[in-house]
């Protein structure tokens, strides 16, 4: 299928590693010029080689979302090196540090305000930082596609990730919102909300890409938890994701727009 999306712009969040470097990869195989966002500049570069390796178009645009001024700078960036950013794929977050002992994320109330913090400014307010930063453009243009990256524990809720929660749940709100807002500018929002992701960022655990349910026990219980992944014998990898985003980047689903897609292996059905 052409999603006809070849010469758009894209701005991906967090593209250095596991799912934004599979989205980047992909939308710049459907021919999208994309800005390569990640706070480790060595990360960026690495995925800007890939694809340009491959013949695709894009550049590095390092950035701490949760400064507006460092999002002023790589937009300006972008805009001036590529152009207008048709496409925003905010997908940088992070969870509360895991404990060292048992990988076992602690209850809220063993959490500080500086976790908190730490995860409601990247999963909140750099998504609002860099949506401000496309909206205007977006509707001047009367076209544009923002897809949200949120976590089932913003629709289900998930101990032990409460402030987590929370925010997700705060981005699928925001996008729903934005969503009316600017249906009539012809922009599209919508929400891809991912289980558990094994990648290459990972380097040990469940969640690595080396483990399997028989080098693994902890995974061979966790895959229960998905029925899809009782029949693949296998957590979702980036590859499972990305094509969903570029769809939801086209105008292939014009006419999606406000939802909550689950790439789950059925994890939580809506």
């Amino acid at each position: 299928m052409d999603l006809k999306i070849s010469d758009k712009v894209a701005f991906v969040t967090g593209g250095g590693q596991g799912v934004g470097r599979r989205i980047c990869l992909q939308l710049a195989e459907e021919g999208v010029k994309v800005a390569v966002n990640d706070f480790f500049p060595e990360r960026a570069d690495a995925v800007v080689e890939e694809i340009r390796n491959a013949g695709g178009t894009a550049i590095a645009a390092p950035a701490d979302i949760t400064n507006n001024a460092d999002i002023d700078a790589a937009f300006d960036k972008v805009v001036s090196l590529l152009g207008p950013v048709d496409i925003l794929v905010n997908n940088a977050g992070v969870t509360v540090a895991r404990r060292t002992k048992g990988g076992i994320a602690p209850m809220f109330l063993e959490t500080t305000v500086a976790d908190w913090k730490e995860i409601i400014d990247l999963n909140i307010w750099g998504m609002l930082y860099c949506v401000n930063k496309v909206l205007p453009g977006m509707k001047a243009r009367r076209w544009g596609k923002i897809v949200n990256i949120m976590s089932e524990a913003g629709r289900a809720g998930e101990a032990r990730l409460a402030v987590y929660s929370g925010a997700k749940a705060a981005m699928l709100g925001f996008a729903k919102a934005i969503a009316q807002e600017h249906g009539r500018d012809c922009i599209n929002v919508n929400t891809i909300a991912l289980g558990a992701v094994s990648h290459e960022g990972i380097k040990s655990g469940a969640l690595s890409p080396e483990a399997t349910p028989e080098n693994n026990e902890r995974l061979g219980k966790m895959l229960k938890a998905y029925p899809i992944a009782t029949g693949l014998q296998r957590l979702c990898k980036p590859e499972d994701i990305a094509p969903m985003v570029c769809l939801l980047a086209s105008d292939r689903a014009a006419y999606v727009t406000g939802q909550s897609i689950g790439v789950n292996g059925g994890f939580v059905m809506i």
